[in-house]
């Protein structure tokens, strides 16, 4: 299936939330803007999750490390059972690779939180 990532993100009027723009296998392809602090810690127990750079610049927070910014076309995992959070001081557009099983925001619940049918509007 052939798709325009940056056409999809024109359909997105949220920050930190994601919107399924594909499937493979069992996982789900997402795109998302971010743009602030709002995201709180968290981890996915079970499931890993892929982030990659479309446009802008992500300050990634993960636990045991410091601090680093991402640029577009950079990549990183998130293993399983990690605590982490993202911000961006301007509108950064990111794709992320997550099992259907992942819930936005792990086991915390806050006021951004997303549950799969919002994702998958």
């Amino acid at each position: 299936m052939k798709t325009n990532l940056l056409e999809n993100f024109k359909k997105i009027n949220e920050y930190f939330s994601p919107k399924v723009i594909g499937e493979v296998n069992d996982s789900y392809v997402k795109i998302a803007k971010i743009k602030g602090d709002e995201l709180p810690w968290h981890d996915h127990k079970n499931e890993d999750e892929l982030f990659y750079i479309i446009e802008g610049s992500l300050l990634m927070e993960v636990e045991g490390s410091e601090p680093f910014t991402m640029n577009a076309g950079d990549m990183y995992i998130v293993k399983r059972g990690t605590q982490h959070r993202v911000s961006a001081k301007e509108e950064c557009k990111i794709m992320l690779i997550e099992n259907k099983t992942t819930a936005h925001t792990g086991d915390v619940e806050s006021a951004i939180t997303k549950n799969i049918q919002d994702q998958l509007k």
